[in-house]
């Protein structure tokens, strides 16, 4: 019987430190839930490796997060859905970039901010945008191009 006791409160231990761990791993994570903020949209040719939950970006800080992304069926463009920060305001003429943290890294969306005096609403969409670059392709564009000088 005492073996039983001893098992169960090791058990409930076990089982404290879990709990304390998830919660502690879940506030330093910063992970963005979606709520608050604004919403936008924005239109690419090519998302590559820009997945949900990554950073948007504005001067390398991070304001918000990538929630959703869809191709649209009619220009075959593919849709990126985002959430600001509710302290970012975003002129309407601002610009999205995908770009890439390093040779290794995942990619990320730029925000440059443009000169409107009118902000971006929740539910508008960012107009000016620019997709992604395949290193790979330009790597291999690099290589046969200077094959054929010679």
């Amino acid at each position: 019987m005492s073996s039983n006791i001893v098992e169960t409160v090791i058990g409930a231990v076990v089982l404290a430190f879990a709990t304390i761990f998830l919660v502690f791993a879940y506030r330093t994570a910063d992970v963005n839930t979606g709520s608050g903020g604004i919403q936008l949209t924005a239109a690419f040719d090519n998302v590559d490796g820009l997945n949900i939950g990554s950073d948007v970006r504005m001067s390398g800080i991070k304001v918000g997060a990538v929630t959703g992304q869809h191709l649209d069926p009619k220009s075959y463009r593919a849709i990126i859905s985002i959430n600001l920060n509710d302290d970012v305001e975003l002129p309407e003429d601002s610009s999205a970039k995908i770009t890439s943290e390093s040779l290794l890294g995942g990619n990320y969306l730029a925000l440059s901010p443009g000169g409107s005096d009118t902000m971006l609403k929740d539910g508008d969409k960012i107009t000016y945008t620019q997709g992604s670059v395949n290193i790979q392709d330009l790597i291999g564009q690099a290589i046969f191009s200077n094959n054929s000088k010679k």
